[in-house]
């Protein structure tokens, strides 16, 4: 069997040659590409949620194991399963086609997509550092009020 690696290069050098690719082919790839973004979107607003694939099927009216093979990329949904997926997910469903590029996400309500959450959401860790901090300032400045 032949690796992803060898088979892109091989793809590749027959690209710089000018030996074009079967349409059926590309058809095809273009499909492969557009489940595992469709995946990957679903994946990444599920686990933003914090619920399981488990969660996220009952939600949708679907079984885990539906859920699992469309996270990896196994199949591409149809429209009202994107839909059912969005509205369980509490979520809007983006697609946005831009010349040969696909861009999916699922985003909050708001619009907010989860990358976006993760950057404008401070760590707990830090927000109770900032918490301990203060009240060991607090404490310092009592003990130099009762003693001074």
């Amino acid at each position: 069997m032949v690796s992803h690696a060898r088979w892109k290069l091989a793809r590749d050098e027959k690209v710089a040659q000018g030996i074009a690719e079967d349409p059926e082919v590309e058809r095809r790839r273009e499909e492969i590409s557009l489940a595992f973004d469709l995946g990957q979107a679903v994946y990444d607003r599920r686990t933003a949620l914090g619920i399981s694939q488990t969660e996220l099927a009952r939600r949708a009216g679907m079984t885990q194991p539906q859920v699992s093979k469309l996270e990896l990329g196994g199949t591409v949904p149809t429209v009202p399963l994107l839909a059912r997926l969005a509205r369980a997910m509490e979520a809007m469903f983006r697609m946005e086609l831009f010349e040969s590029s696909i861009r999916v996400t699922f985003t909050d309500l708001v619009g907010t997509t989860p990358e976006e959450e993760a950057r404008t959401e401070p760590p707990a860790t830090e927000h109770a550092s900032a918490s301990a901090a203060e009240a060991e300032a607090d404490a310092g400045a009592e003990r130099t009020a009762a003693t001074g």
